[in-house]
């Protein structure tokens, strides 16, 4: 879908009465969605785009029977703040939330709206649910991963590179996913023969200068977790890759689509058409207390080879047998 549409799709929303007749019952819903980055994203205005298309195949029709408010942050908490604040003000149906730099903020504001969030990692260890089981809560959703599949990138680093012997840990230092991340990536660290060393993110430039200290060190590689920074920061981190030489590992397909090296995990429109069977689930009257956070159930191994023999390496049969797609 071209960005236009997709924009068309999301604003256009505001010219149609709210006055139209619902199918799903007389009242037209509200349904607010909180992006964990800026307004102009291709990718998550991609995401959200697949969210609402979810919710047009299940009767539910922007301008029609719902109206859906969609805010942007910027990856920083005081922008999440601000953006959540304001949509809690506006006591949507249910609020959609995508990623842990928005959630907190949300539940901050409101303990009674229905919130369900996709894209999240660590529910319970973060507090927004009590279990994956029973959320108990007014929160429930879609988590992108647990915690061991951190492990699993330092593995396929070494895999694909076995050169590699000291790696740079890309993550977020502010919020507990960031720290949660890289201290299963640590505690995986010896046993494959690799000392890793954290790289925060912040701005492009900060980024720049850590990864430019970083690349001076023989044998390096890096993996990017996840985070709304890295999403923000995605061309950069790939581009300082391809500069460096440095072997990638990434934790969504979007990002060997676009350059990277390599991408092992979830399907994140699987998470937003799955926000969508939930908000339908709740405007229909479900509880979000009564609906089990969703856990994905398959990852996605994609290798990019063309990536790989501007890097000079050779990707293992090994890993090309069990790789979901190869990009030439």
């Amino acid at each position: 879908m071209r960005r236009r549409e997709v924009i068309t799709l999301l604003g256009g929303a505001a010219a149609w009465p709210v006055t139209a007749r619902a199918q799903h019952g007389d009242r037209v819903r509200r349904v607010g969605v909180l992006v964990n980055v800026n307004a102009g994203d291709q990718d998550r205005e991609a995401n959200v785009a697949a969210f609402v298309e979810a919710l047009r195949q299940l009767g539910w029709v922007d301008g029609r029977n719902i109206k859906i408010e969609t805010s942007w942050a910027s990856g920083d908490l005081a922008a999440s703040r601000r953006q959540a604040e304001q949509l809690v003000a506006l006591a949507p149906d249910v609020i959609v939330a995508t990623g842990n730099a928005v959630m907190g903020p949300l539940l901050q504001a409101t303990r009674t709206l229905p919130i369900v969030f996709c894209n999240v990692l660590d529910a319970v260890g973060s507090g927004y649910v009590e279990s994956l089981a029973q959320p108990g809560g007014n929160a429930t959703g879609f988590i992108s991963f647990e915690y061991d599949l951190s492990g699993k990138w330092l593995e396929l680093l070494k895999e694909i590179a076995p050169q590699v012997t000291q790696a740079g840990i890309l993550r977020d230092p502010a919020i507990s996913v960031g720290i949660g991340q890289f201290a299963v990536i640590q505690s995986v660290a010896h046993s494959v023969g690799i000392e890793v060393r954290a790289i925060n993110l912040r701005d492009a430039s900060d980024i720049e200068r850590a990864v430019a200290a970083f690349a001076r060190i023989p044998n390096g590689g890096l993996i990017l977790t996840v985070s709304a920074l890295a999403v923000v920061h995605r061309e950069v981190v790939i581009a300082l890759a391809a500069k460096y030489k440095l072997p990638a590992v990434y934790y969504r397909r979007y990002f060997a689509d676009t350059g990277g090296l390599v991408s092992y995990g979830y399907d994140v429109f699987e998470q937003f058409r799955g926000a969508a069977t939930y908000v339908d689930r709740i405007l229909k009257g479900a509880k979000p207390a009564d609906l089990p956070v969703q856990v994905p159930t398959k990852y996605q191994l994609v290798v990019n080879i063309k990536t790989a023999r501007a890097l000079g390496i050779t990707v293992p049969p090994s890993v090309i047998a069990r790789a979901d797609d190869v990009i030439e």
